[in-house]
Parts: structure tokens; sequence; C-alpha cells
């Protein structure tokens, strides 16, 4: 039971681990970098990343995170987590209020953003970008200190397990 809790425990700080650092590179380098852009770029960027996006690795990590820290606390619960569980038990709450804004902030945004359609003039691009940009870094920050936060709760949680265990 240690291993598969252990490999649980590992595989969710993984994943959150990615999660973060990808929210957090959108925060500090992608979104600054389209920020300087004109909305024509800044529009098409975010609509073939929002696009782009859509793929096993980014799914496999996403949904996949909740589950296997569910299991990570479920077998800690069962068997001895120790002082490991309250950190793998915040992770898991973190990465919810990640999941949770992505699921009801940041994906309608990019639904909305994909079908603006293409206005025939540049205010009407200046206007697509107006209604999404600024809602849509607000509410990414949020995910990736959300995301962070999980993985760094994570990450010590392995250090307690692996104390407690080894």
């Amino acid at each position: 039971m240690r291993a598969l809790t252990t490999l649980a425990l590992l595989a969710g700080t993984v994943a959150t681990g990615l999660m973060a650092g990808l929210f957090a590179g959108f925060a500090y380098a992608v979104m600054p970098g389209l920020r300087r852009g004109d909305d024509h770029t800044f529009v098409t960027a975010m609509r073939r990343i929002n696009e782009a996006i859509l793929n096993g690795w980014f799914l496999g990590c996403f949904m996949g995170a909740p589950v296997v820290l569910a299991a990570a606390v479920a077998l800690q619960w069962a068997g001895d987590g120790g002082a490991a569980l309250p950190f793998t038990v915040a992770g898991l709450v973190l990465y919810l209020v990640m999941f949770a804004v992505t699921a009801a902030v940041n994906v309608p945004l990019n639904e909305r953003l994909a079908a603006a359609g293409e206005p025939d003039d540049a205010s009407g691009l200046a206007a697509i970008r107006e209604r999404f940009e600024s809602s849509w870094v607000a509410w990414n920050t949020v995910r990736a200190v959300a995301a962070t936060a999980a993985f760094g709760c994570l990450a010590w949680a392995l250090v307690l397990y692996g104390r407690a265990t080894g």
C-alpha cells in the first residue's frame, strides 16, 4: 500500500507542477508578450493557443491530477498518512480551486473569444480583445497562484510521507 500511495502522491505532484508551470508561464511570459502585440496578433495567437492546448498531454495532467490526488488522500487516510495527509488534502483543495477557476472563468472566456468571429475592422478586434484580455489575465493569475501553492503543499507532503515511511 505504501508503494501505491507514494506513486499516487508523486504522480499528482508532478501533474500539478506541470499545470502550475503552464499557468505561471502564461502569467509571466506569454500574456505580457502578447500584450505588446497589436489586436490582430493577440486575438489570433490566443485562438490558436486555445485550439492547440486541447491535447492528450494537457488533458491528461489537467484531468488526471485530481483523480490521483484523491486516490493519494484516500490511501493516506486508510493507511498512515500521518503529517503528510493535511498537506495532501490542502494540495488537492488548491488544485480544485484552480480547476474551478479554469472551468468557470477561463474556458468560457476562451469560448467567447472563439465565437466572436472575424470583425471587418480594427475597432472590432480591439473590442474583442478588450472583452477578453484583462479578465483572462486576472483569473489566470489566480489559478497560477492556486496551482503553485498546491504544488508546494504536495512537494512538502512527499517529503513528510517519505520521512514517515522511509
